[in-house]
C-alpha cells in the first residue's frame, strides 16, 4: 500500500508556505553598488523579502534557510534570484543577463511572467518538492516588457 506524505504546519515546508505564500523573495550573495538603493526606488521594490545566502547558518535553520539550502541553492542558478511562492509551486528566475545583474526595474516584468517563464520551479506535491527546469539560464529577456511595447 502506497503512503502519501502529508505536509504539516510544523514541517519546514509548511512553515515556509505559511510565511511566504503569495510573496516574493530576492535571494542574493551581495548586490552591486547602488543596486539595492535603486531597487527600493522601484514601485513595490521594498516589498520583496531579501535573503543573503552568505548569512545562512549551518546549525538550526529557519524555514527559508532550509528551503534555500536543500532545494534552491543545489540548482546552481546565478544570483540574484527572484522567487515567487504559491501553495502549488515555488518559481525561480535569476536576475542576470550576459553576466551582469539586470536593472531592478525589470523585476516587475520577471515576476509578471514567472509562472510561464522561469528558470526552475519546485512543484509542491504533498510534503515533497519536485524540481523542474524551465528556461535555459542563458535566456533572460523580460518578454512581458517587450510585448508591452507592442512592436515599437
Amino acid at each position: 500500500m502506497a503512503c502519501e506524505a502529508k505536509m504539516t504546519a510544523k514541517s519546514p515546508l509548511g512553515r515556509f508556505l505559511d510565511r511566504y505564500a503569495g510573496r516574493t523573495l530576492i535571494v542574493h550573495s551581495g548586490f552591486p553598488p547602488q543596486w539595492l538603493e535603486e531597487l527600493l526606488k522601484q514601485p513595490g521594490g521594498g516589498g520583496h523579502f531579501r535573503v543573503d545566502t552568505r548569512q545562512i547558518a549551518s546549525g538550526r535553520q529557519t524555514p527559508v534557510e532550509w528551503l534555500l539550502q536543500r532545494h534552491v541553492l543545489p540548482l546552481n542558478l546565478p544570483h540574484p534570484l527572484v522567487i515567487k511562492v504559491s501553495r502549488q509551486a515555488i518559481y525561480m528566475r535569476h536576475l542576470t543577463r550576459a553576466g551582469e545583474v539586470v536593472h531592478p526595474s525589470e523585476i516587475y516584468w520577471f515576476v509578471e511572467e514567472i509562472e510561464d517563464r522561469h528558470h526552475a520551479r519546485l512543484l509542491i506535491e504533498g510534503a515533497n518538492l519536485a524540481a523542474e527546469r524551465g528556461l535555459d539560464p542563458a535566456e533572460n529577456e523580460a518578454k512581458a516588457f517587450l510585448d508591452s511595447l507592442g512592436g515599437l
